[in-house]
């Protein structure tokens, strides 16, 4: 070997290795960034190839060798490529490269078992690489950075020794070939499994049943009981519970709903909470009256039971029943729980009285606020007497603005986009997320938050990072609809909010700023504080809000007058 080719030898060698510990480190940083690595790492995979004079003297391996970089260039070159762009070109490299490992491997040389071993990888990660593009980039990334890194020391170690693998002694030969293998055997016990759970998880999620479908009666009023059906999925002791159908509208349009509603064990009439869920997802199937933990998140299950209380639990319009969903779309959320309001009360052996108190926690917290201001007009009937907002999303541009830089803040985002973009004819996608981001937030809008497929949208989120939006979602027609869909109207009833001082979803910042202009507007609000509590752990069973709220609840029921504490907030 000439100085010369163990000079470039060498270089190709450290730049191998570098650039493999650079993807396995940095995977996540964006998705230009994640195609410029991608693209380098596989000029360089190529190009270690290539200085092989066996690839030379093979016109398949040749032509995998100019077609890593031919792929990495256009990577390279077309940087406004989508996530799923950058999916196809990887899937056509690793494929090609795969079936050249077959090839080889018919030839019968020594190492035939690794090639054998590695074609099924490559072709397996190709697959992947197309399935889920959002997520499986990452990792085609890791396993290109891997197989550089390990690649990179063998060629480092014959460009030292000036002497290529054919010169080597049979004992080093029969160590390497024993050490390829073993990697190829690690790489398809990793990459065929991960193929076949794809296939298999993909047909996971449950698709709402013929419950969920009713044709609606013509001049049927909202609010009308259309179907039930008892259930005892999660349930607790001492309390009976039916699944409801009833009509609600979609604009002046009118639409079926869907929920749960809960009733104790014992004579009535009984009070009645109407809860409004938290983020569950977006799509049809994310109705939690659909899963066998409705209530899961329900704050006080068993006091509220326990008590006496009746329970009505609205999926929200588009949850369960055709779409879109109304995420923290105001009235469209509110309609939904008025509607439940009104389906509950007309369920045979319910026996409920007509005094209702609100409770919603995060998206919920929103819909209880909007349920408030929207009561005295749309539904006087429903009786609703008070509202606990806990975690309100209240302040929805202070809101939209935080997903840019929150951990993961592209599922939330991607929420957003579906209901405003489906709702809104003047919000478009292509006006606020970038070109790379809207395949995997469209995927991520597809999944529920209790869905088996959560990691995957969990990782997406991750690799979008905070590179999704084109513009401020605060700006243009977006900002207008995330404003027009605030509860910044004076609230008419007494009102509850809590929040924790350390919430990561909502920042307490910006919901002291909405408590005090309500405050300002004259609301009857009470604000409870709770330092070191986060957005979910605020609503465990042993948190001190869920007794305060219980508490307080218990006092609107009784008509005991209520106990403002604007304009400043105090810790509970």
């Amino acid at each position: 070997m000439t100085t010369a080719a163990r000079a470039g030898r060498l270089l190709l060698a450290l730049a191998s290795i570098a650039v493999g510990v650079l993807l396995v480190l940095r995977p996540f940083a964006s998705v230009p960034w994640t195609a410029a690595a991608l693209a380098i790492g596989l000029i360089v995979a190529g190009l270690v190839d290539l200085i092989e004079s066996q690839t030379r003297r093979e016109p398949l391996r040749l032509a995998v060798a100019v077609l890593l970089p031919l792929v990495g260039t256009v990577l390279l070159i077309w940087r406004s490529l989508s996530i799923f762009g950058i999916a196809v070109a990887a899937a056509i490299a690793l494929a090609v490269w795969g079936v050249g490992r077959w090839v080889r491997a018919a030839r019968r040389g020594p190492a035939w078992f690794a090639d054998v071993l590695f074609g099924a990888a490559g072709i397996a990660t190709a697959v992947l690489a197309v399935s889920w593009p959002g997520v499986s980039i990452f990792i085609v990334v890791e396993a290109v950075g891997l197989a550089l890194v390990w690649r990179g020391p063998a060629e480092l170690l014959v460009g030292i020794r000036g002497r290529t693998a054919a010169a080597e002694p049979g004992r080093e030969r029969t160590a390497r070939i024993a050490l390829r293998t073993a990697a190829a055997a690690v790489a398809t016990i990793v990459a065929v499994p991960l193929v076949i759970a794809t296939f298999v998880v993909r047909g996971t999620a449950e698709e709402p049943g013929a419950f969920y479908r009713a044709e609606l009666p013509a001049g049927v009023r909202p609010g009308t009981l259309l179907k039930s059906e008892p259930t005892a999925a999660g349930i607790p002791p001492g309390a009976h519970a039916w699944r409801i159908l009833y009509s609600t509208l979609r604009g002046d349009r009118p639409a079926l709903a869907s929920g749960l509603v809960v009733v104790p064990d014992g004579p009535g009439p009984h009070s009645l909470i109407a809860w409004a869920h938290g983020t569950s997802g977006v799509a049809e199937n994310c109705a939690p009256s659909m899963t066998s933990t409705p209530l899961a998140h329900l704050p006080g299950l068993n006091a509220v039971v326990g008590r006496g209380w009746a329970l009505v639990a609205a999926d929200y319009i588009g949850m369960g029943t055709p779409g879109p969903s109304p995420y923290v779309i105001g009235r469209g959320e509110a309609r939904s729980v008025l509607d439940s309001i009104r389906a509950a009360r007309a369920l045979p052996g319910a026996s409920l009285t007509r005094s209702t108190v609100v409770w919603g926690h995060s998206q919920g917290g929103h819909a209880a606020l909007w349920t408030e201001l929207l009561a005295p007009s749309y539904a006087p009937d429903a009786g609703v007497i008070a509202t606990a907002a806990l975690a309100p999303a209240s302040n929805l541009r202070a809101l939209a603005s935080g997903l840019e830089t929150m951990a993961g803040g592209a599922l939330l985002a991607s929420y957003v986009m579906d209901a405003y973009t489906r709702t809104y004819p003047d919000v478009r996608y292509a006006d606020y997320i970038k070109t790379q981001a809207r395949l995997p937030m469209r995927g991520m809008a597809a999944r529920c938050l209790w869905s088996p497929t959560m990691p995957v949208s969990l990782a997406e989120a991750l690799i979008l990072g905070h590179d999704f939006y084109t513009r401020t979602p605060t700006s243009g027609p977006l900002g207008a609809r995330l404003a027009e869909n605030t509860p910044s109207a004076r609230l008419p009833r007494p009102t509850l909010i809590a929040q924790g001082l350390s919430d990561e979803v909502i920042a307490p910042a910006s919901q002291n700023e909405y408590v005090t202009d309500q405050c300002a507007a004259g609301s009857d609000l009470e604000y409870r504080t709770y330092p070191g509590l986060g957005h979910m752990t605020l609503i465990d069973d042993d948190s001190p809000a869920v007794g305060s709220l219980i508490a307080w609840t218990q006092d609107r029921f009784a008509g005991a007058a209520p106990t403002p504490n604007c304009p400043a907030p105090h810790p509970a």
